[in-house]
């Protein structure tokens, strides 16, 4: 694909690479629509299970492409029309850019991020539509926004908090200081740190295929309740996965689960 994004299939597990590498990542004009598109084309591919969200390069992205990115591009200045409209194409470029991490945070299919180096500003974005995160050892993460006189609008600031407590978000928003990987995985902003890159990426791989080796059906159900979840009482919750469980269990996956126990081999299962 183009627009600095590559996809790879291997079996059940898609990798979507940001590869840009002489940029460092680094997210431009075109970068936005490049993930959505990638993404929501995975999301409809019935035979991808998991997705493994990685970077070709030095790093996994430095953010926004400032040399390519003016300050016309996020605040619409220079463009015609009144005060009003101006303001009004900024807006929808902000929800075009927003669109791309949503359709992360939307996709039906687990999302694992495997970062190393920088993570930058829109990379915190990224990462954290994903459903895990991953990090070699060399990851360096900061909120950075505030740091360049803006403050975070593609989802750092409405997805982070579900992730890391109130504390930590509010230190690393503020200050856009860089943490390192292990002080990541201290405050939960990561699973796991691997050595290097390349263990990196085959941790990501194995946890992928570990998820994909699975029903299909019961872990996009999984994922579709655990979201529905958020901000629904206990008892809201559990009325909400008693419906999803009266419409989906019976499935040839179930079949196939109970057949492979009492005949003592692995299931193959098949998403039907």
């Amino acid at each position: 694909m183009s627009d600095g994004i590559a996809v790879e299939r291997d079996g059940h597990v898609a990798t979507l690479w940001l590869d840009n590498p002489d940029r460092r990542n680094a997210m431009g004009r075109a970068f936005f629509d490049g993930v959505r598109s990638a993404i929501e084309e995975l999301s409809d591919d019935a035979d991808v299970r998991a997705i493994v969200i990685a970077a070709r390069g030095r790093a996994f992205t430095v953010g926004l492409d400032l040399k390519e990115m003016t300050a016309g591009d996020l605040t619409s200045e220079g463009a015609g029309g009144s005060e009003a409209s101006r303001r009004l194409a900024g807006y929808r470029s902000l929800k075009r850019w927003q669109r791309a991490f949503t359709a992360v945070a939307d996709c039906p299919k687990p999302v694992i991020a495997a970062v190393h180096g920088y993570c930058i500003g829109g990379g915190i974005d990224l990462i954290s539509a994903c459903d895990i995160r991953l990090a070699a050892a060399d990851a360096v993460f900061s909120v950075r926004e505030t740091k360049i006189a803006i403050v975070a609008d593609l989802g750092t600031l409405q997805r982070l908090p579900a992730i890391l407590a109130r504390g930590h978000v509010a230190e690393l928003a503020f200050t856009g200081k860089d943490i390192t990987a292990d002080r990541a995985r201290e405050i939960g902003l990561v699973n796991d740190v691997l050595p290097d890159v390349e263990s990196l990426h085959k941790a990501a791989l194995d946890l992928a295929g570990e998820i994909a080796a699975n029903s299909p059906l019961a872990v996009q159900g999984t994922k579709a309740v655990l979201r529905a979840g958020e901000g629904r009482s206990v008892e809201e919750a559990l009325d909400y996965v008693a419906v999803w469980n009266s419409a989906f269990l019976g499935s040839n996956d179930l079949v196939e689960a109970m057949t492979a126990f009492l005949q003592k081999r692995p299931p193959n299962f098949t998403g039907t």
